[in-house]
């Protein structure tokens, strides 16, 4: 079962590919063996919803772009689940939809090859991060959504009390009092994959509710703390194919700031090691009759303009492409 992705008629043969979560088959319907479902399938139209029972046989040419690409499938009868209207854009890889559009029609996006496997490839990374947590004695704990507002770094969202008029809930921007109240419990290591809600005005990496790993620690050491993260990344980019190796590099505060021209106005703190800057000292002394030296550190930064604007452009174009 599935959806019909792409049809080719040849006559006595019919082909389609049909399209699920996995990937792509090839179904054939041959006119001479089993003509009724033949006759069936000239109804069939892309994203048409349908059901085949047939026999898998080998390829004669197995066609090397796709998983199933060494097998095929001779139906021998068909039944149509579900018809289609034409979509407004053409479920494929590469799309020239514009956002809106893709938005608009968001079930079929999402029927897209990328948008697909990023969802799945979220659903592994969590997995990855549950398992990771439990083998290091984390409880996982659910905290309320509903509760009081808390000082954060952003404006609350209210939702109205029916029970009690005129008083609202505040949807939390962290489970920080929660998590807090579980270490005094006694509970040690805690976590979770939580929701968090902020009224902010939208950036590049923000929005107005996102997901993130909440955890906290009794007793710890910056170690410990270290230890903790770095073994989730490990484990986390490996399951997404990237390899990476501990422990991290660590880097004092005086080194981000003098080597990597990191200023604390700074939205993105983290240091760009990957294009070091070596700043130079240099002596200035402000009034002639003054005895006081001010210490200017200068950071050349040659072709670095618009490179946090660039840097922003960019994430805003891969987060459109990715869905």
């Amino acid at each position: 079962m599935g959806w019909v992705h792409r049809r080719r008629d040849l006559g006595n043969l019919i082909f389609i590919d049909l399209r699920d979560r996995t990937g792509l088959a090839q179904i054939v319907f041959n006119k001479e063996q089993h003509a009724a479902a033949h006759a069936r399938a000239e109804e069939l139209r892309s994203e048409f919803v349908v059901a085949i029972t047939g026999r898998v046989v080998k390829r004669q040419k197995a066609n090397p772009d796709l998983a199933s690409g060494e097998i095929e499938i001779i139906a021998s009868e068909l039944r149509i689940l579900n018809t289609a209207k034409t979509p407004p854009f053409v479920v494929e890889d590469e799309t020239t939809a514009s956002e809106e559009t893709r938005l608009h029609y968001r079930y079929l996006d999402l029927r897209r090859t990328r948008p697909r496997q990023n969802l799945a490839l979220r659903h592994r990374i969590i997995l990855e991060i549950r398992k990771t947590m439990d083998e290091m004695g984390f409880y996982e704990i659910e905290t309320p959504m509903l509760t009081r507002s808390t000082p954060e770094g952003a404006r609350d969202y209210l939702v109205p009390s029916r029970v009690h008029p005129g008083q609202f809930y505040a949807l939390p921007q962290s489970p920080q009092i929660f998590k807090q109240i579980l270490m005094i419990a006694g509970m040690d290591r805690y976590f979770q994959i939580v929701k968090c809600f902020r009224d902010e005005d939208l950036r590049a990496d923000r929005q107005p509710e996102f997901t993130q790993l909440d955890l906290e620690i009794s007793f710890p050491t910056q170690d410990t703390v270290f230890g903790v993260i770095e073994q989730v990344m490990v484990r986390a980019c490996a399951v997404a194919g990237i390899t990476v190796k501990g422990p991290f590099r660590r880097m004092e505060y005086r080194d981000a700031i003098h080597r990597c021209a990191i200023r604390a106005q700074q939205i993105e703190r983290t240091p760009n090691t990957r294009r070091p800057i070596l700043p130079s000292k240099k002596s200035h002394r402000p009034r002639r009759d003054s005895a006081l030296v001010q210490l200017i550190i200068a950071a050349p930064a040659p072709r670095t303009r618009f490179e946090f604007r660039r840097r922003a452009d960019c994430k805003t174009h891969f987060n459109r492409q990715d869905g």
